[in-house]
């Protein structure tokens, strides 16, 4: 059995190479902390870890963590995968199959703001699938709550507005 540092992150490895989006560091946490694997501090630890060695790759958008895996990590993950338990595996797999329509649609639609050199504020829209990008707009908004509000409604209005343009357009 593989050493516990070294099995949360073949688990975190394995939870990645399964899925074809990334997954929040939220979502990382709560399969592996609801299963009672490690503490968040081990984790957070872990991940550092994997993204310093260059098995994760991470990206941030609007402060949540995007995480995937990297060529790398597969190779890695393909050497060492009969460490990690059927039973862990049977977890992992169950966990995302149960959830993973949510999963998908929380990280298919990201949006993000930043205040633009004239004092407005620029919001980017990203629309994804799988591995396509469906849909990347910026809108400039005068102000900051309005650009928060933009970011907060996207993913619940996302579709609507892919299927308005697509209407629109076509």
């Amino acid at each position: 059995m593989a050493q516990p540092f070294t099995l949360y992150k073949l688990i975190i490895l394995y939870m990645l190479s399964k899925v074809d989006y990334p997954l929040t560091n939220s979502q990382i946490s709560e399969f592996i902390l609801d299963k009672e694997y490690t503490n968040y501090f081990h984790l957070q630890q872990s991940l550092s870890e994997m993204i310093e060695s260059h098995l994760l790759q991470m990206e941030t958008v609007r402060n949540t963590s995007y995480y995937r895996i990297t060529d790398t990590g597969n190779s890695t993950l393909d050497f060492f995968v009969n460490e990690i338990s059927p039973e862990i595996k049977e977890e992992v797999d169950s966990f995302l199959t149960e959830r993973g329509c949510e999963l998908r649609d929380e990280v298919s639609a990201m949006a993000d703001y930043y205040k633009s050199t004239v004092g407005e504020y620029a919001v980017r829209l990203q629309l994804k699938e799988r591995h396509t990008q469906l849909m990347d707009m910026t809108i400039v908004v005068p102000t900051e709550a309005a650009a928060e509000s933009m970011c907060k409604k996207w993913p619940s209005k996302c579709h609507d507005v892919y299927g308005e343009i697509m209407e629109l357009l076509l």
